[in-house]
C-alpha cells in the first residue's frame, strides 16, 4: 500500500500546531471546494484527499496514532469510517460561506460520504458491516535498560482494557530499540460492533545507561588513561555490555579523544544475527598537580627535547 503523507498533503510540518494546519486546511479547501470548482472532477478529488488529512491531523488520539503507526499501520487500524466517525466542518464552512457539496467519496471497502448543507461529512452507505470493525488499539510504553535491549528479557506488565485490568508476561528480544514495538494480538480493546478487538501494542523506550551511551546499534564507552600510558601505551580491560572483558591495546602516543572500534560489541539487531560495535573514547588525564619528584622529571623531559 503507498504511504499516504497526511502532512505533505496539507503543507505543513509534522510539529505543526492545530491553528496551523487549521489555517493550511481553510485556505486549500477555499481553493478545492466544489462551491468554487463546480464539475471539476481533479479539484472534487483533491478536496476529499485535504479533508481526509484534516480529518487526521485535527484529531488529537488519531494524529497520535498516525504519527505513531505511520501512513500503512495506520490505515489498518482506521477505515475510512473510522476516520470520518463524528467529523463535522460545518463550523469552518459557516466560515467560509459554502454550502453543500454535494458529492460523496468511494474509498476503504466501498465506504462512502456525502457533504450535507452544513458541510460536515455523512454516511451515504457501508460496504462492510459496522459489525466487522475492529477495536481500538492500545499502545504500552516499556522501559527498558541498555542491559535488557543487549541480552533480551521478559517482562511483566500490567494494562487495563474492557474495563478490567490484565496482567501478562511478555518476552522481549534483543535488540529491541527505543521506538520498537511488538504486537500482541486481540489485547487491545473491545470493538462496540461486535468485531474483533485491537491489539496491544508494546512499544521500548530504552532509559538512559550510567556507563554506556547508545546511538542506534552502537555503544560508546569512556576509559581514561595516565599522560606516561598514552606517551608510552599500555593495555587497558573494557567491560562489554553483557559483562564481558576484553583487552584493548593502546599504541603509544594515542592522543587525547581517540576513539577506538571493538567490532561487534553493540546492540544486536531485532531478530538478526549481527551487532552493532563498541566505540572506547581515550580520554588522557592531565594532573593538576605534580609532586616535587614528578615535577622533576616532567622538567628532565622538557631539556630532552619532550
Amino acid at each position: 500500500m503507498p504511504e499516504t503523507d497526511y502532512y505533505k498533503i496539507l503543507g505543513v510540518g509534522k510539529n505543526a500546531a492545530e491553528d496551523e494546519i487549521k489555517k493550511k486546511y481553510r485556505k486549500l479547501a477555499m481553493k478545492y471546494h466544489p462551491d468554487h470548482t463546480k464539475g471539476d472532477k481533479a479539484a472534487e478529488d483533491k478536496f476529499k484527499e485535504i479533508s481526509e488529512a484534516y480529518a487526521v491531523l485535527s484529531d488529537k488520539e488519531k494524529r497520535k496514532q498516525y504519527d505513531t503507526f505511520g501512513s500503512n499501520g495506520f490505515h489498518q487500524r482506521f477505515s475510512q469510517e473510522d476516520i470520518f466517525r463524528d467529523f463535522d466542518l460545518g463550523s469552518i464552512f459557516k466560515e467560509f460561506g459554502f454550502g453543500g457539496g454535494g458529492f460523496s467519496q468511494g474509498r476503504g471497502g466501498g465506504m462512502r460520504f456525502s457533504f450535507g448543507d452544513n458541510g460536515s461529512f455523512g454516511r451515504r452507505h457501508a460496504g462492510p458491516s459496522q459489525a466487522q470493525l475492529k477495536g481500538p488499539d492500545l499502545v504500552y510504553e516499556l522501559p527498558l535498560s541498555l542491559k535488557e535491549v543487549a541480552t533480551g528479557t521478559r517482562k511483566t506488565i500490567s494494562f487495563k482494557h474492557g474495563g478490567r485490568s490484565e496482567k501478562i508476561t511478555v518476552k522481549i528480544p534483543a535488540g529491541m530499540l527505543s521506538g520498537k514495538k511488538l504486537r500482541l494480538a486481540g489485547k487491545g480493546e473491545k470493538s462496540q460492533y461486535g468485531g474483533p478487538p485491537g491489539d496491544l501494542f508494546i512499544l521500548s523506550k530504552v532509559q538512559p545507561d550510567s556507563v554506556f551511551r547508545a546511538e542506534e546499534h552502537d555503544l560508546h564507552i569512556v576509559r581514561d588513561i595516565k599522560v606516561s600510558e598514552a606517551i608510552l601505551g599500555t593495555t587497558i580491560h573494557v567491560s562489554t555490555i553483557d559483562d564481558k572483558e576484553l583487552s584493548l591495546t593502546i599504541p603509544p602516543g594515542t592522543r587525547h579523544k581517540t576513539k577506538m572500534r571493538i567490532p561487534g560489541q553493540g546492540l544486536p539487531e531485532m531478530q538478526k544475527k549481527s551487532k552493532g560495535h563498541l566505540y572506547v573514547h581515550i580520554h588522557v588525564e592531565m594532573p593538576k598537580k605534580l609532586s616535587g619528584e614528578q615535577e622533576k622529571l616532567v622538567k628532565k623531559l622538557a631539556e630532552a627535547g619532550l
